[in-house]
């Protein structure tokens, strides 16, 4: 789920993710993850409902203390902001941070 919100001088684009990776959102997954958000120009947050960090900070990204089933909403403002919420939300989905493949899927 994507959305666009509009401040008064700002428009925010977010989107919800739920990490997957058995091991949560540990340093490794963080650093990536941070490398993304990196690459774009725009301010990048990343809540937990709790705590809101700065996405391009690997410190603070480990604060979230993201386990398996965490759902994080991830905004952007900034010129590119639509361009890092798909790019971040693809990382999380459907990239290094996704489930581990299941027994049936190892054999094949």
């Amino acid at each position: 789920m994507q959305t666009e919100k509009n401040t008064s001088e700002q428009t925010w684009y977010e989107t919800d993710v739920e990490i997957k990776n058995t091991d949560g959102l540990h340093m490794r997954p963080a650093m990536k993850f941070v490398d993304v958000a990196s690459q774009f120009e725009c301010d990048i947050t990343v809540s937990n409902g709790q705590t809101e960090v700065d996405g391009k900070s690997i410190m603070q990204m480990s604060m979230l203390a993201a386990t398996r089933g965490t759902r994080l909403k991830v905004r952007a403002s900034g010129p590119d902001g639509q361009e890092a919420i798909e790019a971040l939300r693809e990382l999380v989905e459907n990239k290094m941070l996704a489930a581990p493949p299941s027994d049936e899927q190892k054999k094949s």
